[in-house]
């Protein structure tokens, strides 16, 4: 199929402000399901330099600077992208990796050499009613990560309450956790540390989701990627309990969640500590045609 997005974001000052340079991360990430065609980016006031560039994680980056005040910004992406039937079930898992999985410690574990690369996306916090919740589950399936994901990702899609939420902040594990509900990216910084609580590398990804069984919302998403050795990185989202397919349009994928905002940037100048700024964002996804029915 084929489908039209356009993201929104517009910031109101309530005094004109000196604009400091910004990254935008508002380009889809290449994946063999799709092909990404007609993009086009407005941002206004008109920057004085923009260019594209990628990111110590590989995201693709547009940075732009800026001259003169202003009481606004507003950046508008819009394209076009084909999307292919995608199986997120085919690929071969190294059985290097499935022999390396510990029952008794309920771990999983990398060579060496893999270990140095996923450094960052390994790190957790120590929090046992994570690692419990996640322990139980690995137990159950210890030879066989598949039935694992799968099982832990329904497991927080069945306990936790996926809610939508306007603030723009991001809630620790815990606080979901204990919670028992969170928006996408909530549930999903909570099982990226469930995750690697038992040694599976996992990342934040963030980008679009044109799904019917999503609220109204939802368009703008977060999900998660695990790594595992012969298949790389397989998405699975907490929100809807399932593996990502060709539904998930990735715009940044990160071992740190706010890494992969559409828009960073401040702004600075002589101002005092009165000057208000407002956000509106909106993210329109359409279908405008059938797309090659061929799968990737």
């Amino acid at each position: 199929m084929i489908l039209k997005i356009s993201h929104l974001t517009r910031y109101d000052y309530s005094a004109p402000v000196e604009l400091n340079p910004h990254a935008l991360l508002l380009k889809p990430l290449q994946r063999s399901y799709l092909d990404t065609r007609g993009y086009e980016l407005r941002i206004a006031p008109e920057p004085e330099g923009l260019v594209e560039r990628s990111s110590i994680e590989g995201n693709p980056i547009f940075q732009v600077w800026f001259s003169g005040k202003t009481e606004m910004l507003e950046i508008e992406s819009s394209f076009e992208v084909e999307v292919r039937p995608f199986n997120p079930f085919s690929f071969i898992i190294k059985q290097s990796f499935i022999d390396r999985i510990d029952p008794a410690a309920c771990e999983f574990g990398y060579s060496d050499e893999a270990e140095v690369l996923l450094y960052p996306p390994l790190q957790t916090t120590d929090n046992p009613a994570l690692h419990e919740f996640a322990n139980k589950l690995l137990a159950e399936s210890p030879t066989d990560p598949i039935t694992y994901l799968n099982a832990l990702t329904a497991s927080v899609h069945s306990n936790w309450e996926h809610i939508v939420r306007e603030e723009d902040n991001l809630w620790s594990p815990e606080e979901t956790f204990s919670a028992g509900k969170g928006s996408c990216r909530d549930l999903s910084w909570m099982l990226i540390h469930m995750l690697r609580a038992q040694g599976l590398a996992a990342r934040f990804v963030s980008g679009y989701a044109f799904n019917p069984e999503l609220d109204e919302g939802n368009e703008l998403h977060a999900w998660v990627e695990a790594y595992l050795p012969g298949a790389g990185w397989v998405g699975i989202d907490p929100s809807l309990g399932l593996f990502a397919d060709q539904h998930y349009i990735p715009l940044a994928s990160s071992s740190d969640a706010q890494q992969t905002l559409p828009v960073h940037g401040n702004y600075g100048g002589d101002l005092n500590a009165d000057v208000i700024a407002k956000l509106t964002t909106r993210v329109d996804i359409k279908e405008i045609g059938p797309g090659d029915t061929a799968g990737s």
